[in-house]
């Protein structure tokens, strides 16, 4: 199949499958007319956002659920969207609290970061994020951009690090949501850091089940997967080491405005605290192999916690 038609068959696919790749996902744009617009401004009702993808859908859900159980009146703007959509309405003060990823924040508001290891990226964020948000404490657990590829396809190549994909003799192309073609960690990123060109096919779903299907059909050869999905040991796929540090520590950490008062952050503090690397491991695989709704996924871990009393 050519380039140009696998991309359509592809795109084709993301759009069909848009809200039925996972459960929890939200029945419609939070962001579209009709939708809170903006808290109370009482202190003690407050907007909290996900990304349009189920782990952060959880974590936003942890967030909610503790402050709820403190007293705070939540309002929930889910699954609404990329970087690109949801960072304005973060930025303009109409979310409160969003999970977001150290790294791949630090990219968003700075060019060309020179900061690499999880303090060092911490530190850069803190100073970057604009006036009138804040950066809580980051969490233990890690959900980092990777590169994958299936495990036929390293063995036939050697491939165990990004830059063995300069042996492969054949043309390559990545897969990856639409806006990883002019991210850092796309193509560019590729290229600039590696020296490694490759094609580029847009698959809407995050790096979930129509990612996956492409890579072991072999319509792409390479997929950007976050490393806490737990598809990655499922399918038996690669994580390519990057050596050259292409991808920038990536820790989970709350973003809040200046609504958040410090009785609201000592309790998303508290949640970060607990959130460990194997600890978001596990409600991803909650989602993904018993397709739990995120705010029961994130119940259940929070009672364990003992974070509900």
């Amino acid at each position: 199949m050519n380039t140009r038609l696998r991309r359509s068959t592809l795109t084709l696919a993301a759009i069909t499958a848009t809200g039925v790749t996972l459960a929890g996902c939200a029945s419609a744009d939070p962001l579209e007319e009709g939708a809170s617009s903006a808290p109370s401004g009482d202190g003690r009702t407050l907007v909290v956002g996900s990304q349009d993808y189920y782990s952060n859908e959880i974590i936003a859900e942890l967030y909610a659920q503790a402050l709820e159980a403190d007293g705070f009146t939540i309002e929930r703007e889910l699954r609404i969207g990329q970087r690109e959509v949801y960072m304005p309405e973060i930025e303009a003060g109409s979310i409160d609290l969003f999970p977001e990823y150290t790294g791949p924040l630090l990219q968003y508001w700075t060019e060309e970061p020179a900061e690499r290891t999880t303090d060092e990226v911490y530190d850069a964020l803190v100073e970057a994020a604009p006036e009138g948000l804040a950066i809580l404490e980051q969490a233990p657990a890690t959900d980092q951009d990777s590169y994958v590829v299936t495990r036929e396809f390293a063995e036939e190549h050697g491939l165990t690090t990004v830059a063995d994909l300069a042996k492969v003799d054949e043309p390559l192309t990545m897969g990856a949501n639409s806006e990883a073609e002019s991210r850092p960690n796309g193509p560019m990123g590729l290229a600039d850091v590696y020296g490694i060109e490759v094609g580029f096919t847009p698959i809407e779903d995050g790096g979930g089940p129509l990612t996956i299907q492409a890579l072991q059909d072999g319509d792409i050869q390479l997929a950007i997967v976050y490393t806490a999905d737990p598809t990655i040991a499922q399918n038996d796929l690669v994580v390519l080491e990057d050596t050259e540090g292409l991808f920038l520590a990536s820790h989970v950490v709350p973003v809040a405005s200046e609504r958040v008062d410090d009785e609201a952050r000592a309790v998303v503090d508290e949640v970060s605290a607990a959130l460990t690397a194997d600890a978001l491991i596990g409600l991803n695989r909650e989602s993904v192999e018993q397709q739990s709704p995120a705010a029961d996924i994130a119940r259940a871990w929070l009672e364990e916690q003992g974070l509900l009393e």
